[in-house]
């Protein structure tokens, strides 16, 4: 029989991975934005706080769902399944998803705190690990959670993803100039 503590424990995973889900979709909107170099609704340098910000609130509200489930007997997660991609009983594929997403966002939020020591390129190069950590938090989601077919999960997924696209097909565009093409053009 679950507790009152338990069932706190439940709400406060699932809510705490949905909200996770939608900061980390703000991450990956401001990060492709301030990429571009361009002022859209905020200055690039307000962009790039937003961006960063975003993305802090997102690690955290990943860590607080991680350790609520962790806290929760009803939830079925081990510390083994937060470690080891695939390796739990409950839902190993969606839940593996899960832990290889944290796993990518471990190294991109390392990159970001080792910036300057690590350089610029090899920043990038791992920070690129977030277009394939979105999608892994997204479809962790949608297979894991339990909330996956409720109308309010969908919507949220739902408005996700269709932000992320748009990003996404503007950041191939030819009208998306990166801000390193942006510089480069104003020096010649």
């Amino acid at each position: 029989m679950q507790t009152s503590l338990d069932q706190a424990l439940w709400a406060f995973g699932r809510g705490s991975g949905a909200t996770a889900l939608a900061m980390l979709t703000v991450a990956v909107i401001t990060g492709i934005g301030s990429r571009s170099g361009r002022a859209l609704l905020l200055p690039r340098s307000g962009l790039a706080e937003l961006h960063r910000g975003a993305a802090l609130i997102a690690t955290v509200l990943v860590g607080v769902h991680v350790l609520s489930l962790l806290a929760d007997p009803y939830s079925q997660l081990h510390l083994l399944d937060t470690l080891v991609p695939f390796a739990g009983d409950y839902r190993p594929l969606w839940v593996g998803l899960g832990t290889v997403a944290v796993d990518l966002l471990v190294a991109i939020a390392l990159s970001a705190l080792l910036r300057h020591r690590i350089g610029p390129r090899v920043f990038r190069v791992i920070h690129w690990a977030a277009y394939a950590f979105w999608p892994l938090a997204l479809i962790h989601a949608l297979g894991a959670g339990t909330d996956a077919g409720r109308p309010w999960m969908l919507v949220i997924a739902a408005a996700c993803t269709l932000a992320v696209a748009a990003a996404l097909a503007w950041r191939i565009s030819g009208d998306f100039a990166e801000f390193g093409r942006t510089r480069e053009r104003g020096i010649r």
